[in-house]
């Protein structure tokens, strides 16, 4: 494979990482997947050296919001980026983009419904902080290589880990649960697909050009009661919800969804899947 195609992925093995790599590898890119702790800046140096990638795209991170050990989060997310970083930096030959994997979760909870760019992050929890910290520290190294941020909204699609709420949901189903506890069910939120999620990456990866921070978003909310209905005709199974008052957050913004006008700027690309097609791949890969 010409060496102009060759692409570091960190996290390949992870949810994301595994449809990207079906993703780039359809389109003749030569993906490798950092093998190094990201923690381990010494190996990581050594393997970037080794690898001489001419894409990066940095998807390794402790993604689960709900994750108690703090310290983990941060040496992850924010020490572990910057080894990453630091390492490219020494290339002779500097990567052609690099994309970091942040997410939509910085801006917090601003009280705006249609979240875009623009926006001051206000970020509202130890993991979106770390991305934050990740997306300032970042700006240290811009003058070493094209970095561009993405800041992904909520989405799933097959093999995602059944810790996250959708997964959650559809697992209820195929195992033949008859009743589930749920949050706020009238809340609206984007649920899109990791195939569409991973072909925007490669179009901005190709792109080459920084586009600084973008949503990865559709525009499209779509409300937890909504979802169950869909399943409820995918599976052919009438469930039952019980909303648990321990799922439900104080001052929830009932719509909340990303303006996606920028990423459709940047790559012209509309998604291709709708949340049924999502949840009916999802529901026959785990049936």
């Amino acid at each position: 494979m010409d060496d102009r195609f060759k692409v570091l992925i960190t996290g390949a093995e992870g949810f994301t990482g595994r449809h990207l790599l079906k993703e780039l590898t359809e389109h003749g890119y030569e993906c490798i997947g950092l093998k190094s702790d990201l923690l381990d800046k010494d190996a990581i140096l050594s393997e970037v050296v080794t690898v001489c990638p001419n894409y990066v795209i940095h998807l390794a991170s402790i993604s689960f919001t709900a994750e108690e050990d703090t310290n983990k989060i941060y040496n992850v997310n924010v020490v572990g980026s910057m080894n990453l970083l630091e390492a490219l930096s020494k290339l002779k030959e500097p990567p052609e983009n690099v994309i970091l994997a942040s997410t939509a979760a910085v801006y917090g909870v601003a009280g705006k419904s249609f979240q875009d760019e623009e926006m001051a992050p206000a970020p509202v929890s130890h993991y979106a902080c770390s991305k934050l910290c990740m997306e300032h520290l970042a700006k240290n190294y811009a003058n070493f290589f094209p970095i561009t941020i993405v800041r992904p909204f909520n989405y799933t699609g097959p093999g995602h880990g059944e810790k996250f709420l959708i997964p959650k949901i559809v697992k209820a189903y195929k195992t033949g649960q008859t009743q589930i506890e749920l949050g706020n069910l009238d809340v609206f939120r984007e649920f899109n697909d990791v195939r569409d999620v991973c072909t925007i990456y490669r179009i901005i990866m190709s792109s080459s050009p920084a586009f600084g921070a973008v949503n990865i978003c559709t525009g499209r909310s779509i409300s937890l009661l909504k979802i169950i209905e869909i399943m409820d005709v995918i599976s052919g199974v009438k469930m039952i919800v019980k909303v648990n008052p321990l799922f439900v957050r104080d001052n929830e913004i009932k719509n909340l969804s990303g303006n996606p006008s920028k990423l459709q700027g940047v790559t012209g690309y509309k998604a291709v899947y709708s949340i049924e097609d999502t949840l009916r791949s999802m529901y026959s890969q785990t049936k």
